[in-house]
């Protein structure tokens, strides 16, 4: 698999994840001197310097930012993969649920919130869901390095397995009665953010314990899914000192 743009193949570079790296000729030597480093000496990553037309016929888009990389396959993680994380924290468990997320460039930026402000993983369901990619690996800027993000087959399903483990559940929906600042965030807890032209499916909204809105004033109907979820992210973790 490629992926592209600085920050997610820097990151890679430093998981020891990439196979064969490409940048493009004339390049800015602070940047190659930089991959220079991170690749050090016996390094068995295949460099290949190319023009950048030959990089935008490669990916199908000049937003690679000078550099390609070969990747292993990114794969998905485990649910129990972010109680782990949560619990090598010392932390209640944050998850953020996504329920009919398609847009690769929103399922990227709400992993790059919930890695940056302290989330412990994103969980899609199978059928509902951009694939990882890497459009997303781009967009999330290398945190798909660093944070679980998981794939399960129901999410109603998924989301009364984990209140009976003690999670819960807070569904973003613009006509709810409570806003963000208004819920208790420290316990374990699971946001749901659903698609921006269908919301929260029923099923999926019923299996909240709590419906959550963002205050708005101005005269745009919503915000953003990946805006939304950060703004809950960081409300959440403000919740809990």
């Amino acid at each position: 698999m490629i992926i592209y743009g600085r920050n997610p193949v820097l990151e890679a570079l430093r998981k020891g994840e990439v196979t064969e790296l490409f940048v493009a000729k004339g390049i800015e030597d602070r940047f190659a001197d930089q991959l220079e480093d991170m690749l050090g000496q016996g390094s068995e990553v295949r460099v290949r310097w190319i023009s950048r037309p030959e990089m935008d016929e490669k990916i199908g888009t000049s937003q690679h930012q000078g550099v390609l990389a070969e990747v292993v396959n990114l794969e998905w993680a485990e649910v129990s993969d972010m109680f782990d994380l949560a619990s090598s924290r010392g932390e209640e468990v944050l998850l953020v649920l996504l329920d009919g997320i398609t847009d690769p460039r929103n399922f990227g930026a709400i992993i790059r919130s919930a890695e940056v402000l302290g989330a412990h993983g994103v969980v899609v369901e199978e059928r509902r869901s951009a694939p990882l990619s890497a459009v997303v690996a781009k967009t999330a800027a290398g945190a798909t390095a660093y944070l679980p993000v998981a794939q399960v087959k129901n999410m109603p399903r998924f989301i009364e397995q984990i209140k009976k483990q003690g999670v819960w559940i807070y569904g973003a929906a613009g006509e709810a009665k409570a806003t963000a600042s208004q819920l208790d965030y420290a316990r374990p807890l699971a946001l749901v953010i659903g698609s921006e032209g269908d919301g929260l499916r029923r099923l999926v909204r019923e299996g909240c314990d709590e419906l959550v809105r963002i205050p708005q004033k101005g005269k745009v109907d919503s915000l953003n899914a990946s805006v939304a979820a950060s703004l809950l992210i960081y409300q959440a973790i403000l919740g809990r000192g």
